[in-house]
């Protein structure tokens, strides 16, 4: 009995000296940890970017649309009419 008692108390010593460590480490290293995060932040965001806004786009999956394409008439010559609106009737004065 005393043998587990004392494999317990080893185990339980161990892991306080990881969590205390790591903590150590952490507190120490934190502006470190800081900055790095910050840089992988700011790559993951402005990554397409480039420098100073050159090349918008060009990492955000190509040119931007402009939406004149959706209301713009039918170019295609080969392409049918369309049907034109009907007329409005006039009432003819006698």
């Amino acid at each position: 009995m005393q043998k587990i008692v004392n494999v317990l108390a080893v185990a339980s010593a161990a892991v306080s000296l990881a969590v205390v460590g790591t903590g150590a480490f952490v507190f120490v290293q934190r502006d470190a940890i800081i900055d790095n995060v910050k840089s992988q932040v700011q790559d993951a965001v402005l990554g397409g970017l480039g420098v100073g806004g050159v090349g918008v786009g060009g990492g955000l999956g190509g040119s931007l649309p402009t939406g004149a394409s959706d209301l713009s008439p039918q170019t295609n010559p080969d392409a049918a009419p369309q049907a034109a609106a009907p007329e409005v009737p006039t009432a003819s004065v006698f």
